[in-house]
């Protein structure tokens, strides 16, 4: 399996780091997980399109997790030659968001469908809502979701990624929590979603510390790790964005807690399994 690292970035525009997405390649078949602000030209850079993808999961509906989902909608339906729907999977609520999204872009539609004589259909999508459940079983892979914890977004999920006897996990933004450890148990890969706790707490805005109560310390993410007997941590969304050459300190950081390998990548970084 291969697991690539399309946007690394947080809530706060940053020129190098795209929203949070993940590329998970595994058996032939290629998963989205999240959909932030600019994935689609990151898809493009790891050489997938659209057209290309499985599924898209969802953690949670938080705004900078699902920014470009309108964008892979539709640029999908567009590059299509027949009619090829969407498989969506996330927590309960992806339905009604799918829909609103499709209403958005009801205008845009239309203009297309009138512009084209081969654009005879609309945007498609097939949408499985999970809170702790396999969500895909097909040609040697297997996806678990589990809930995962950052109240109050709720509900909210993290997935597992197994294929020939390894696992990969990836996340989204919660706490530690009994879903999240037993999505960890034995992976060979983890992706968190982290916040350096240190650096949150010098900024004295209180919307901004607000934060620390819902996501993973880098300290969190690694006693998870440690406790689940994962191989390699993986930490991205960081919060704040990592200032380029401090990257050692954070993974310094998690090596206090755990002793396995650990990666702080730029955009695009892939990990194999």
């Amino acid at each position: 399996m291969d697991v690539v690292l399309l946007g690394t970035g947080n809530p706060l525009p940053d020129p190098d780091r795209a929203g949070p997405a993940t590329l998970v390649r595994a058996g032939g078949q290629q998963f989205l997980v999240d959909c932030g602000r600019g994935a689609l030209m990151r898809l493009a850079a790891a050489g997938a399109f659209p057209g290309m993808l499985t599924s898209v999961l969802l953690t949670h509906l938080h705004s900078d997790h699902v920014t470009d989902f309108n964008d892979v909608v539709t640029t999908r339906w567009v590059m299509s030659p027949v009619e090829s729907p969407l498989d969506v999977i996330g927590p309960v609520g992806t339905e009604a968001f799918v829909n609103r999204t499709l209403a958005m872009l009801d205008d845009d539609i239309g203009y297309r469908i009138a512009h084209h004589p081969d654009l005879s259909w609309r945007p498609g999508t097939t949408v499985t809502e999970t809170h702790d459940s396999i969500v895909f079983d097909r040609d040697g892979v297997r996806v678990t979701a589990a809930p995962t914890d950052h109240r109050p977004v709720h509900p909210t999920v993290g997935y597992r990624f197994g294929h020939d006897g390894t696992a990969v996990v990836v996340a989204g933004d919660t706490v530690p929590c009994e879903g999240l450890d037993r999505l960890c148990a034995g992976a060979d890969v983890y992706v968190q979603t982290v916040v350096r706790r240190s650096l949150v707490e010098a900024v004295p805005m209180a919307r901004f510390q607000d934060i620390l109560d819902y996501h993973s310390s880098v300290e969190d993410a690694a006693r998870t790790a440690a406790r689940a007997g994962v191989k390699t941590l993986v930490l991205t969304h960081c919060v704040p964005p990592p200032a380029p050459g401090t990257e050692g300190e954070w993974i310094a950081e998690a090596a206090a807690h755990f002793d396995g390998e650990i990666i702080l990548g730029p955009d695009l970084t892939t990990v194999s399994t």
